[in-house]
């Protein structure tokens, strides 16, 4: 549950069939799902649902999931009912889950309320990913794929592993060059430095990490990591 400290980044209510209703339908509640840049504090959270509910769908359904998914990237008109449930607008009637992704300073979390079945879920992440505009589906597409690899805790390590980073914090994934500036010790202020300085910076900064230099040993592999990305997101937004 949400703490008087934490702070709401993305939100996905899915409407479904209660568990033992003869019927199978399926609609959508709120949504509150930013994804810029790419994928996103909305992408990570539809991601996030599909990680967490997809183990528990049955095998010979994840198939069609994956079908499913390319369809709605495409735009295409998909035939009801999909996947054995039938999407609607009409909400009465239906049991609710609700799923947010929040943050704890510079500390990501997900909270999955989880009332319905696992593929109810997974399809409501892939319904709420119909809902956004073109642009956004065909960069969110490859990011629900790859959390239906994933296999492992929906924790920080996971959080990373979607966004394709070396880190899982809040400014790493809502202003990356704000981030990266900021793990090269950049002063404030700075806009846009050369590739020069960029460089310059960077081994500076491996050199402050390194154990042989003071640096932590038992940190020093995460932050030579981190060190790498910002220096890749600051050289590729030069290019």
């Amino acid at each position: 549950m949400n703490t008087d400290d934490s702070q709401l980044l993305a939100e996905v209510e899915i409407f479904h069939s209660r568990t033992h209703s003869p019927t199978r339908r399926l609609s959508l509640g709120h949504l509150v799902l930013p994804v810029d840049p790419a994928p996103g504090l909305g992408g990570l959270l539809l991601g996030g649902i599909v990680a967490a509910h997809l183990p528990e769908v049955e095998e010979d359904l994840v198939p069609d999931i994956h079908r499913l998914v390319l369809q709605v990237d495409r735009g295409d008109r998909v035939v009801q009912p999909r996947l054995r449930h039938r999407y609607q607008i009409d909400r009465q009637g239906l049991s609710r889950s609700r799923h947010r992704l929040v943050g704890d300073g510079e500390r990501l979390s997900y909270e999955f309320e989880t009332n319905g079945s696992p593929l109810q879920q997974v399809l409501g992440a892939i319904y709420s990913l119909e809902r956004l505009d073109v642009l956004a589906r065909h960069a969110l597409t490859p990011v629900i794929h790859k959390a239906m690899r994933w296999r492992g805790p929906i924790a920080a390590e996971f959080l990373a592993y979607l966004a394709g980073t070396a880190t899982s914090s809040i400014t790493a994934m809502t202003d990356p060059r704000a981030w990266a500036l900021e793990m090269l010790g950049f002063p404030a202020g700075t806009v846009s430095p050369s590739k020069r300085d960029v460089q310059r910076k960077y081994r500076e900064s491996l050199r402050d990490v390194h154990p042989d230099h003071g640096g932590d040993a038992g940190e020093a592999g995460q932050r030579i990591e981190q060190l790498g990305e910002a220096r890749r997101v600051l050289l590729s937004s030069l290019a």
